[in-house]
């Protein structure tokens, strides 16, 4: 099937005559198609540019012709103008416009009105939504664009169980990436307006802090920071090496204690405090804890339980590293969970983990499960490989092809099951799971109030609690939380330094 696209300015008559002779060959071939894009003409300038860069072709005036390949794999041939395309019709179909220039331009005519109308209408219906406004935070890291078709899902973003889901609300995009390539942010945002989502309302991009979460309901912060390197040579001593360690994670946490606490600010001044408050998750790699914490710190209009860290990536990694050990699936080990810093000092707890489909003396139907310490013997293993190998996991996926899914997917996974057990769209069966979390914690009796610290936590009515039951505080948990602790406290400290 052959599927053309007809883009121009809604008052030319150029575009006129081709949309003319599109449509009688539609009308006349079983195997013709063509779609139009009208845009105004104050717009059609920044909409050719962005749509030219994304594609990587050369074009200036109305109209724009391209075929779709779809069929073939790729996104699209450029034809050109109306020459082009006049000239393409003729060789092809054999066919010619015999349109008069005064026919043209009435086309034309109607053709500006029309679009005027839509564009009436459009406000008017913009204006009777109320969309869910979206910002991702770190829009050019590669997590992003995983996620974006996966979050515009029509059952996930349910805001508020008294009202209505997005599905008759709509959702705003914002892209954010502070000194981020203009050009690559404007390829992402029409990349995802061809995908053609159903409850995308726009999408908006941004580089600077102008505009920042406006509005937002929802802010998920990706990693975009990269750490700063000293740009010397040669051998060192051992002690130079260290001192220039110590200048760049010092560096590192100075530029993130300066961004997130303007991020905590902004998103305290203009996110949206209706329809249950803004809600805002922190996922990726580096210093997840600290990030949160200062968002926390700097948005005291917010309820300081609306800041979360994603810890789910640490935590599925250590479940497939179990059930790897044991020759199991990964969904077969559940209730693993992770406690303290995520981007540093981390226990993995198996108090609550269990193993189902267990072969063994012992076996039962499919929601029969035994606890992992009585199925898993090798103590050794558990208390030194395991915690190395999700450490690692970075090493690990770039090494191991069979092993744990990339980190990207990791991270948008996380995301994902987080917000479906905040939001209370689960599947049945996964309501109530205990998750791994990063958390403002408050009136806790293993860590201080007002620390940012990985806990287990469960969801009820769209608010996250923590569970107690089941967990005993041993030595080696409380070993690895003091130090987990220490270490939260001095990246606050270092990040102060000098700002």
């Amino acid at each position: 099937m052959a599927r053309f696209v007809l883009a121009g300015k809604a008052d030319c008559p150029h575009f006129a005559k081709a949309e003319h002779l599109g449509e009688r060959l539609q009308g006349s071939l079983p195997y013709f198609r063509i779609h139009k894009i009208l845009v105004p003409p104050d717009e059609w300038k920044e909409w050719l540019d962005d749509t030219c860069r994304a594609h990587g072709w050369r074009h200036e005036e109305s109209p724009l012709v391209w075929r779709e390949l779809m069929h073939r794999g790729g996104s699209g041939m450029l034809l050109g103008g109306l020459a082009d395309f006049l000239e393409h019709c003729q060789e092809h179909y054999g066919v010619v416009s015999d349109m008069s220039s005064d026919m043209m331009l009435k086309i034309a005519v109607e053709n500006r009105e029309t679009e005027e109308r839509w564009k009436e209408e459009q406000q008017l219906q913009a204006s009777l939504l109320q969309p869910l406004h979206v910002w991702i935070g770190g829009a050019l890291n590669p997590t992003c664009s995983i996620l974006i078709p996966h979050l515009l899902s029509e059952h996930l973003l349910l805001w508020d169980s008294s009202s209505s889901t997005t599905s008759s609300l709509g959702v705003s995009l914002h892209l954010l990436h502070l000194d981020g390539e203009e050009e690559a942010l404007h390829a992402l945002r029409v990349e995802t307006e061809e995908l053609g989502l159903p409850l995308l309302h726009q999408v908006t991009v941004h580089t600077g802090l102008e505009e920042a979460f406006r509005d937002a309901d929802l802010v998920i912060l990706l990693d975009e920071q990269e750490e700063p390197s000293d740009q010397r040579h040669g051998e060192e001593e051992e002690k130079e090496e260290e001192a220039r360690e110590t200048r760049r994670k010092k560096l590192l946490l100075q530029r993130i204690s300066a961004c997130y606490r303007r991020y905590g600010q902004l998103i305290g001044e203009w996110a949206n405090h209706h329809r249950g408050g803004v809600r805002v998750m922190v996922a990726g790699d580096a210093h997840l804890n600290l990030k949160c914490a200062l968002l926390a710190e700097n948005a005291p209009s917010v309820d300081p339980g609306h800041f979360v860290a994603v810890a789910t990536p640490l935590e599925y990694t250590a479940r497939a590293r179990i059930a790897q050990k044991l020759g199991m699936r990964t969904t077969d080990v559940r209730e693993v969970t992770v406690w303290g810093n995520l981007s540093g000092t981390f226990h993995v707890d198996l108090q609550r983990a269990r193993v189902f489909n267990h072969t063994g003396a012992v076996q039962g139907p499919p929601f029969f499960s035994r606890p992992v310490l009585e199925v898993l013997h090798d103590r050794a293993w558990l208390k030194t490989v395991l915690p190395a190998l999700v450490s690692g996991r970075r090493a690990t996926v770039a090494s191991e092809p069979q092993g744990p899914m990339p980190a990207s997917i990791l991270v948008t996974h996380g995301i994902l099951v987080v917000l479906k057990a905040w939001n209370g769209v689960s599947r049945p069966e996964e309501e109530g799971r205990v998750l791994s979390l990063g958390v403002c914690c408050q009136g806790h009796p293993y860590v201080p109030d007002g620390v940012v610290c990985s806990i287990p936590v469960t969801f009820s009515e769209d608010r996250w609690c923590p569970v107690l039951e089941g967990v005993h505080m041993g030595d080696e948990l409380s070993e690895t939380l003091r130090l987990a602790l220490d270490q939260l406290r001095w990246e606050k400290e270092e990040g102060r330094s000098d700002l």
